[in-house]
């Protein structure tokens, strides 16, 4: 029987609609830890019939307690420990950490940050909150690491430089095998130009800024182009009625969450991702390995991926005349990318990297 035993513990719902890549890396994650010799146990906040997770050993709080109090309560009652505690899109520097650590006997925790911060940062309460957390607890997690260079600089700018020498980078990796690839690089000669939003459809992604921009746009571009939407999310209805209001509902079309999109993804010609917070996006990643171009905002990690003019578009968050600018422009020809974008993806954000990478942390 194996003596290393590792707790997963995240804050992410599974879906069955939803098998993106956080969920291909979970799966892929415990493959690879399971050849290293280790037991591991999956706790998430709520789970639904998956037929993608049958090899995982997974605990739900099925939505009664939060995922951490939930983990401890588990600790409590079954008396079970852990040589390794991981942690994804949970809050850093809680006294979970610290309890976790001695209720579990855990000898390593690490603590992975997937979560974005405010665009204009965060008010001057929250931050010197976040800087006491980090004095008060740091000392109970042994790694941090965040999903790009913004992530991490930003782990130490609200904590503290008492996390500085534990908080390293593993970027996002995606499954390039499973993106169906979009053959050609040139517009489409006869139709509108396709474009094509994934996304949760809240206000932090920006959708509202690119209704604006697309009636901004003079009717002749207007006729050339189409946009669908993929995703769901509380600002549906909201959008729906702005782009009615706007009169560019025509040009809209949401499609609600689909499990097909990487199949989907080469039907198109730009991605567009007009967000306000992000630390390294699936999407953009997705995006990418399908050969299709992203046109996105300079928040978080996305400049640290995608090149201005190489293998997508970035303006700043909330400029819709520049988003415009760019529509009408590619729509015109005047922009346009040559590069085939999959390649920089199989190269350096494979999922078998990103594996590997955490991996190393348990070594």
């Amino acid at each position: 029987m194996s003596t290393k035993r590792l707790a997963v513990v995240c804050n992410y719902v599974l879906r069955p609609d939803r098998i993106g890549g956080m969920d291909r890396f979970f799966v892929a994650y415990d493959r690879a830890v399971k050849a290293k010799g280790y037991d591991v146990d999956w706790f998430f906040p709520d789970l639904h019939e998956l037929d993608f997770y049958t090899d995982v050993n997974v605990f739900s709080a099925e939505g009664n307690l939060s995922v951490e109090a939930f983990f401890l309560k588990h600790l409590q009652e079954k008396g079970k420990l852990y040589t390794a505690l991981v942690t994804h899109f949970t809050e850093l520097c809680t006294p979970f950490y610290k309890k976790a650590k001695q209720a579990g006997m855990i000898k390593t925790v690490i603590a992975v940050d997937h979560n974005p911060r405010p665009l204009n940062g965060f008010p001057i309460k929250k931050r010197l909150k976040n800087r006491l957390k980090g004095y008060l607890n740091h000392k109970a997690t042994d790694r941090f690491i965040g999903v790009s260079s913004y992530t991490a600089r930003h782990i130490v700018k609200d904590l503290g430089k008492v996390v500085a020498r534990k908080t390293g980078v593993i970027y996002n990796g995606i499954d390039t095998s499973v993106f169906k690839k979009r053959k050609s690089n040139d517009q489409k000669l006869e139709g509108k130009v396709q474009f094509v939003v994934v996304s949760h459809l809240r206000e932090s992604k920006g959708l509202q800024d690119l209704i604006d921009a697309l009636s901004m746009l003079k009717p002749e571009v207007q006729n050339e182009l189409h946009i669908t939407v993929y995703g769901e999310g509380p600002l549906e209805d909201g959008l729906k009625q702005q782009a009615i209001d706007k009169a560019v509902d025509h040009l809209l079309t949401f499609r609600g969450s689909s499990s097909e999109i990487p199949k989907i993804l080469a039907d198109y010609e730009y991605l567009i991702q007009p967000t306000y917070m992000e630390c390294f996006s699936l999407s953009i990643l997705e995006s990418l390995s399908a050969n299709v171009p992203v046109i996105t905002t300079t928040v978080g990690g996305n400049p640290e991926i995608i090149r201005d003019g190489a293998n997508g578009f970035l303006f700043s968050a909330k400029d819709k005349m520049k988003l415009s600018l760019i529509l009408t422009d590619i729509v015109a020809g005047d922009l346009k990318i040559n590069e085939d974008t999959s390649i920089l993806i199989e190269n350096e954000y494979s999922l078998d990297r990103m594996v590997a990478e955490h991996i190393n942390l348990l070594d």
